[in-house]
């Protein structure tokens, strides 16, 4: 006779069959929670990744700014015209900021955010940028049904601060006089004369290098990474 399954075996096998796949989506579930999870998480660390190139993109373009209103400066003689206000160029103050802000945006974009909240803050000292993103896309469908729509944020902040100090005046006006200085013949042999109205050359130290900033040779001057540095602050 073909051997029969008890009843009572048949019984446990069938209440075990539910319990099995209630187990069995309870672990799917998990999976997909871990999943949601993870897309935030990337969805975030893309809206970070965002904020940081924006800040950094608006510190970097404010530096170049300042740069070239240092090269300003010594073209139309400013820096001796107004000596505080160009000493102000070099301590990473004084130049206007909407430019910086446009090209924060434009970072931004180019990684898939834009600049909300406080679109582009900048702080007068230390001159800094805070920017605020959000990403275009939302985190998308999950188990977790609010996500659908969500979208990630994040917030960074860029410092530009000088590099350079400006070195202090040799003083020359024991050259102007008595043996060294200006001769019976108008100041030909001394540092008198046409020279006088020559613009003279700054001195700076930048990060213990040292440079000779000269009206006369404005291409032989350091670059704006050399002038001023930009880094984000957490």
């Amino acid at each position: 006779m073909p051997a029969t399954t008890p009843p009572r075996r048949r019984r446990d096998e069938g209440q075990a069959f539910p319990l099995y796949i209630v187990a069995v989506g309870g672990l799917l579930f998990l999976a997909l929670a871990f999943f949601a999870v993870g897309q935030a998480a990337a969805s975030r660390n893309g809206a970070q990744t965002a904020a940081d190139a924006a800040a950094l993109a608006a510190g970097q373009k404010y530096r170049e700014l300042l740069r070239e209103s240092v090269l300003d400066g010594l073209r139309d003689g400013s820096y001796r015209t107004d000596p505080t206000a160009w000493e102000e160029l070099l301590n990473g103050r004084g130049v206007l900021s909407p430019a910086a802000c446009e090209s924060a945006a434009w970072f931004a974009g180019r990684n898939g955010a834009y600049l909300s909240g406080p679109r582009c803050t900048p702080d007068s000292w230390p001159t800094s940028f805070a920017v605020e993103v959000t990403t275009r896309k939302p985190v998308g469908d999950s188990v977790i049904p609010a996500t659908s729509n969500e979208h990630a944020s994040a917030a960074a902040k860029s410092v530009v601060g000088p590099r350079c100090t400006l070195d202090p005046a040799q003083d020359d006006t024991g050259d102007t006089d008595g043996e060294d200085g200006t001769d019976d013949e108008g100041g030909k042999g001394g540092k008198g004369g046409k020279d006088d109205d020559a613009p003279a050359p700054v001195e700076i130290t930048c990060d213990g290098k040292r440079w000779t900033l000269d009206p006369r040779r404005l291409t032989e001057l350091p670059d704006a990474a050399d002038l001023f540095s930009v880094r984000l602050a957490h």
